[in-house]
C-alpha cells in the first residue's frame, strides 16, 4: 500500500501533474510517525489471530493508514528527489514480497523479494551519494529536516536570451571544442539518433566533441549512458561528472539538451536552495552555453536556474528531437559532410 500510493504521487510529480515542491506541513514528522504506529498496531492485531470481524477491521485499517503514509511521505519530498523515492519504493516492494514468501513458506518469493529489496536499497544509496542527499531523510519522508526550509532562496534577476537553430548550427561549425550535456528531455523526445549523426559530422571535421553525463541524469543512474549507447555514440567520448567538470573552462560551446537541475549553478551559489550541495555540471564556465528546452520553466526541483540568465547563455526553445534534426541537417551543410 505504501509503494502503491507513493508511486502514484511520484508519477504525478515527474509527469508534472502534481506540484513538484515538497508539502511542508508543520506536523509532518509527527503525522508520519502516527501513521506508522497505527499501521504497526493494525498488523499486530492481525498477527494475534483474532476473530474474523476484528481481523478484517484491523487489516483494512492498516491498509488505509499505510496508503496514507505512502502518499504523505512522498508528497513531503521535492520533485528533484523523486528518482531516489522511486528506488526506495521499489526496495519496499521487494521486502514486502520477501516477507510474503516467509509467511507462505515459498522460498522462490523470499529469494526474489530479497533480490529486489537489496538491489533497490543499493541503487538508493548510489543515487543519494550522487545527489548529496541524506538517505535517512529521503526514506523517512524528510524526517528531521525543518519544515520551513533553511531560509529564503536567492532571487536571480535578469532576462533570458533566445537564439535560433541556424545560429546554433553556425556556432557549432565554427567551434573547436564542444561538450554535450543530455538530460531527461532528450530521453523523452528520443532525439539521440539525430544528435549522434551531428556528433559524427563534427568529429569528422576535426572538432573535439564529448558528452558530459551527470550521475542521475534522466531518471535512473546510467539511463543516458544506455540511451547514447543505443544510438551508437562511442563510449570513449562519454564522460562522467568527475571526469569532465574541470574541462568546461576550456570549452568553446556547451550544448545542454533537456537538462535543468543537473546544470543549475544555484546548487553551488545558494545555500538556501532546494538543491544546495548537489553536485552539478559547471556548464556556465564555458565560453558559450546553449540550452535546449521546451520552455523556460523550472526543472523537477521547482528551482529557477540562474544559468539561463547569464550573459554567455542562449536558450533554444522547442522539441528536442525536431531541434536536433534541424541542427544535424544545418551543421552537415555548413561543414560539407554527408
Amino acid at each position: 500500500s505504501v509503494t502503491t500510493t507513493g508511486s502514484l504521487v511520484a508519477f504525478g510529480k515527474l509527469d508534472e501533474r502534481l506540484d513538484s515542491a515538497p508539502m511542508k506541513h508543520p506536523a509532518r514528522d509527527q503525522i508520519n510517525m502516527g501513521l506508522g504506529a497505527a499501521t504497526l498496531a493494525g498488523g499486530a492485531v492481525v498477527m494475534g489471530a483474532p476473530e474474523l470481524g476484528t481481523g478484517m477491521a484491523a487489516l483494512s485499517g492498516a491498509l488505509c493508514t499505510s496508503g496514507v503514509l505512502g502518499w504523505h511521505m512522498t508528497m513531503s519530498i521535492g520533485g528533484a528527489d523523486m528518482p531516489v523515492v522511486i528506488t526506495v519504493l521499489n526496495s519496499y516492494s521487494g521486502w514486502a514480497l520477501c516477507a510474503e514468501g516467509f509467511m507462505l513458506d515459498m522460498p522462490i518469493l523470499t529469494t526474489v523479494g530479497a533480490l529486489i529489496g537489496c538491489s533497490g536499497a543499493a541503487l538508493t544509496k548510489i543515487m543519494c551519494d550522487a545527489m548529496n542527499r541524506d538517505i535517512i531523510s529521503v526514506i523517512l519522508g524528510g524526517y528531521g529536516t525543518k519544515s520551513g526550509g533553511k531560509g529564503e532562496a536567492m532571487k536571480f534577476e535578469g532576462e533570458a536570451t533566445t537564439t535560433t537553430a541556424d545560429e546554433v548550427a553556425k556556432l557549432l561549425a565554427e567551434s573547436e571544442s564542444v561538450i554535450i550535456v543530455p538530460g531527461y528531455g532528450l530521453a523523452v523526445a528520443k532525439g539521440q539518433y539525430p544528435l549522434k549523426e551531428m556528433t559524427e559530422a563534427l568529429i569528422q571535421s576535426g572538432k573535439k566533441v564529448r558528452f558530459g553525463i551527470h550521475p542521475v541524469a534522466g531518471r535512473m543512474p546510467g539511463q543516458l549512458n544506455v540511451l547514447l549507447a543505443e544510438a551508437g555514440v562511442p563510449y570513449d567520448i562519454v564522460e562522467e561528472l568527475e571526469e569532465i567538470n574541470d574541462d568546461f573552462d576550456e570549452t568553446d560551446v556547451v550544448l545542454v539538451i533537456g537538462a535543468n537541475d543537473t546544470v543549475n549553478s544555484a546548487a553551488e551559489d545558494d545555500p538556501n536552495s532546494e538543491i544546495a550541495g548537489m553536485p552539478v555540471l559547471r556548464v556556465w564556465n564555458s565560453k558559450q552555453v546553449i540550452v535546449m528546452k521546451r520552455s523556460l520553466a523550472a526543472g523537477y526541483a521547482g528551482v529557477d536556474n540562474p544559468v539561463f540568465l547569464k550573459d554567455n547563455t542562449d536558450m533554444l526553445l522547442g522539441d528536442a528531437k525536431a531541434t536536433c534534426e534541424t541542427l544535424n541537417t544545418t551543421v552537415r551543410q555548413l561543414l560539407g559532410t554527408k
